[in-house]
């Protein structure tokens, strides 16, 4: 079969790496033709390399419910071809509700599942919920006196993996079948021909040299950055993406209660609904990790790059109460010992579905060729669960750009008109 024209993939992070991965493997198509382009000078250090990397297979609403349960099943399938819990902590969960005021505990079962970042609730709304037996939960959790955790999974339908290493195996598969890595450099402005048809990208080195790449497909993954990176490459695109950064803190610590024997017992994600003014977040973690996050703000500018971001010391100290009162022992505050501490944003929508398209060339400015044979598309704005979805995304996407049929149903997640 002939070779296909080159794919430019802008953004390194997992959305762009999945895409990469499947379409490396698609049937006639020269892996070194694809390129991704990555602007910062450290890869995965934004919500790709510093998310919980929770995982959930029917966690959504109906709109995005077919590309989650897609994206669940190719995440436990990679796992069980490369052995994905020694190279990516990938391990079962159990997702819990912990709340200190039982009297409301119905309340986590509301919701659907789209709007919790907007409205500052648990994503424990997001499921329904059972009662906890007697004696099960995580031993690492310091429960208080009247508070209520009950499981909300289903059994097998949670998972927990290290994204920051995922990442790291994807980019590793890539580079092995000849796909082009360009970090950092920057994609500073599109080419076309004398009939406004789309034949490059221009990108600019660390060396501040610029050359161009031929390009038929263009697709856009940059996280929070792709509204920015799509307006600098089409500035007379009739379009505006919907798409806004939300910054998260986070940390990831050690504690003597959760250590390498206790996780062959599997991994709890824990969901808290009234702590500390705030709904944090924890996950153990295969590894001897805990994570610990929710702490989210529309109010920290989205940075230049992503490697260029300002920890609030502000947040991570109310994060360090929170995993004081949570995982410490009243005897032993001290024993817990923080690994890292991080900002990270989320691509978020006001709708609270992700964007998975090809973009009109009536919008653009310019022309692509149709079919599988060219175009401009976009995924990005997964909010909170860019991690989950992050395998089912990539392959409709690679599907979108051969164009072929989904695997997924994602008519629901196009641009809006």
């Amino acid at each position: 079969m002939a070779t296909p024209a080159n794919t430019v993939i802008l953004g390194a992070g997992i959305i762009g790496l999945s895409t990469a991965y499947y379409l490396s493997q698609s049937e006639g198509f020269d892996p070194k033709t694809i390129h991704i382009v990555e602007p910062s000078l450290e890869l995965f250090c934004s919500a790709s390399g510093l998310a919980g990397g929770f995982l959930a297979q029917d966690w959504f609403a109906p709109s995005v419910a077919p590309l989650g349960a897609l994206s669940f099943r190719l995440h436990r399938e990679l796992a069980d071809q490369f052995d994905g819990r020694k190279k990516w902590g990938y391990c079962l969960s159990t997702g819990t509700s912990l709340s200190h005021d039982p009297d409301n505990s119905e309340d986590a079962v509301l919701g659907s599942g789209e709007d919790w970042l907007a409205n500052g609730t648990s994503r424990a709304e997001a499921a329904g919920t059972h009662a906890f037996k007697e004696g099960e939960g995580p031993a690492w959790l310091m429960r208080k006196s009247g508070s209520s955790l009950e499981v909300i999974s289903q059994d097998g339908s949670t998972a927990q993996i290290d994204p920051k290493r995922l990442c790291e195996f994807l980019l590793d598969q890539c580079r092995a079948r000849g796909v082009q890595l360009h970090q950092p450099a920057h994609a500073t402005a599109v080419s076309t021909d004398n009939s406004a048809n789309l034949t490059g990208v221009r990108i600019t080195n660390a060396d501040g040299k610029e050359h161009q790449l031929p390009c038929a497909r263009l697709v856009v993954t940059a996280g929070a950055w792709t509204p920015r990176v799509f307006s600098a490459l089409f500035p007379r695109a009739q379009l505006r993406i919907p798409i806004s950064a939300l910054g998260g803190h986070s940390i990831l610590l050690r504690s003597p209660r959760w250590k390498e024997q206790d996780e062959g017992q599997g991994c709890h994600a824990v969901f808290a609904t009234d702590t500390l003014g705030f709904s944090p977040e924890l996950f153990s973690r295969i590894g001897e990790e805990l994570y610990i996050a929710g702490l989210n703000t529309t109010q920290v500018p989205l940075p230049e790059l992503a490697s260029d971001v300002t920890i609030s010391e502000k947040a991570v100290k109310q994060l360090e109460e929170v995993a004081v009162t949570m995982c410490g022992l009243p005897e032993k505050p001290t024993d817990l010992t923080i690994l890292r501490k991080g900002l990270c944003f989320r691509p978020v929508t006001s709708s609270g579905r992700p964007i998975i398209s090809r973009v009109p060339d009536a919008k653009l400015g310019v022309r692509t060729n149709g079919g599988g044979d060219g175009g401009v598309f976009l995924a990005a704005g997964h909010g909170a669960w860019g991690i989950t979805q992050s395998l089912g995304t990539g392959l409709v996407l690679s599907e979108l750009l051969r164009g072929q049929p989904t695997s997924a149903n994602i008519k629901a997640l196009a641009l809006p008109a």
